[in-house]
């Protein structure tokens, strides 16, 4: 008998499969704390949660039983996905449940905003009839600017154009071909500050979106601009905006996310040209049905018959086989990861060609671990072994996959080729020994470099001097080098220095790597 765990409120059409699935017992216990959660999860081969559980790596480690983690909705923010990767725990997630719901709520907000509904309903609550306070703005004909044109992005663009709206996107990650075909115009960022009378954002939060509209870049936005963020809190800063909005640069703000939730910013809230709702874009009925259900029977089949759908850390393969090929997932992952953080531009093509030993086995799980790699550094939390090679085609992105027989320098190994609409990038990788991933060529410099944790790629003249100044410099930053990496096309030449540091390169420390002499550019990785 497995048992599952319930611990935060699932709509019942979920319990409901739970408790009719043969050799399965679940208890719903929805509300413990992180210490009650500790001290019953080893009774548990399964765990259903939605947004209020912290599934932690002190969790994870209680965690003696635990088979999966079924988290009813995209974001996976309060799993430990690593800890649970680590301890061979599937982590499952259910993409698309509620990609119609969050957007319809921005197209709400949109609307609510241009019209002063929620300030005009609370006016006539409270006896008043103030007609010519809250006057409107039409929609028809406006410009309406997205950011980020993924699944809800893409759904805003379509419900927009049916309101007769003009619509212009900045996306940097997806083809001019595979937009066209959505039938959204590309622009460039700063072309959609200019011409935007609304904006609406729909990236994730990442180290590079994180205050992405701040002072500096509402000063570049159209005078009485309207701003809906439906994404993430964190976006948006919350005292930039705040200032713009008082002074009357943005004519109204639609918040559903904020940088702390709870948010306890009343100042922002408490604006009268601000409207706002606590996190509801995934909240409704039916998307609360349809993800409860989606994570029921993902976690039912992979207890009762070992399927994986939606899997974020583990792709759909029998046991046996992955075991075999696990060094060669993990590899070809950290191969697009690393082409995806060293390219610039929308990507159009991905060359992927497998040689030697590895041909004895089904190299499909491969193409698609390299695909959520190369994915995940631009989308974060909506890429899993499910839906990469979806969202890759949706972008437009070619994938051409080509094998050879012979291994060259190692057993086997992995090539791969990125275009996109500025450049081109090349990375190759092999295993040492049977489980260690290397990268072994970066364009056209050999080398040996482990692909993990904080990396910075420093592509220079190969002149004296240069890694001593490397060193020094990160040494007064308070970074050290955990590991050094270097390959050069020949003497005098140029050449690529791989690091390694023990914590994460800051942007004054790369400011004054790159203004270091012979230096010819610098990049920040993240494995």
């Amino acid at each position: 008998m497995k048992r599952i765990l319930v611990s935060d409120t699932l709509a019942q059409e979920g319990i409901k499969i739970f408790e009719k699935a043969k050799g399965i017992e679940v208890d719903v216990k929805p509300g413990l704390t992180p210490d009650e959660l500790r001290d019953i999860i080893k009774n548990y081969d399964g765990l259903a949660i939605r947004s209020a559980t912290e599934v932690t790596s002190d969790i994870i480690d209680a965690a003696k039983n635990l088979k999966v983690i079924g988290r009813a909705g995209i974001g996976l923010d309060n799993v430990d996905v690593d800890a649970a990767s680590k301890h061979g725990i599937v982590v499952m997630n259910t993409p698309g449940g509620n990609t119609n719901t969050t957007a319809e709520h921005a197209i709400t907000m949109m609307l609510s905003l241009a019209r002063r509904v929620p300030q005009a309903t609370m006016s006539m609550k409270e006896g008043k009839w103030e007609k010519k306070k809250f006057m409107g703005y039409e929609i028809l004909n406006k410009t309406l600017g997205i950011m980020g044109t993924g699944r809800v992005g893409t759904i805003v663009a379509q419900r927009a154009m049916g309101l007769k709206m003009n619509v212009i996107a900045y996306d940097p990650f997806i083809s001019p071909e595979a937009a066209e075909k959505l039938g959204i115009i590309l622009v460039s960022f700063e072309e959609l500050l200019k011409k935007s009378d609304f904006i609406s954002i729909h990236t994730p939060l990442t180290d590079e979106t994180k205050g992405l509209i701040n002072a500096e870049v509402i000063a570049k936005m159209k005078d009485g601009v309207f701003i809906i963020n439906c994404a993430r809190g964190g976006i948006v800063n919350e005292k930039s905006l705040y200032n713009a909005l008082k002074a009357g640069k943005v004519a109204g703000a639609a918040l559903d996310v904020f940088e702390e939730e709870p948010t306890r910013n009343t100042k922002l809230v408490a604006l009268e040209n601000v409207i706002c709702t606590p996190h509801l874009g995934a909240s409704t009925d039916e998307a609360q049905r349809n993800v409860a259900i989606s994570v029921a029977e993902q976690i039912v089949d992979y207890l009762t018959t070992g399927e994986i759908k939606n899997a974020v850390n583990f792709p759909s393969v029998s046991a046996e086989v992955l075991g075999q090929i696990r060094p060669y997932l993990v590899l070809a992952e950290k191969l697009g990861r690393l082409e995806a953080q060293i390219v610039s531009g929308g990507i159009r093509e991905v060359n992927i060609e497998f040689s030697g030993e590895i041909l004895d086995y089904d190299v499909s799980p491969l193409t698609i671990a390299l695909l959520k790699g190369l994915l995940t550094p631009i989308l974060k939390e909506n890429i899993n072994y499910i839906n990469a090679p979806i969202i890759a085609k949706e972008r437009g992105i070619r994938v051409v996959e080509s094998k050879t027989s012979e291994s060259r320098d190692y057993r086997s190994m992995i090539a791969l080729k990125v275009k996109t609409s500025k450049d081109e990038g090349f990375a190759e990788g092999a295993i040492f020994g049977r489980r260690d991933p290397r990268i072994v060529k970066i364009n056209e410099f050999p080398l040996d470099a482990i692909p993990e944790g904080h990396m910075v790629l420093v592509y220079n003249y190969d002149k004296p001097g240069v890694i001593g100044n490397i060193g020094t410099t990160l040494g007064n930053s308070g970074i050290n080098i955990a590991r050094l990496h270097l390959g050069r096309e020949k003497i005098n030449g140029k050449a690529l220095v791989v690091l390694s540091t023990d914590s994460r390169t800051t942007n004054e420390a790369l400011k004054k790597l790159r203004a270091l002499p012979h230096v010819i550019s610098i990049t920040r990785i993240e494995m």
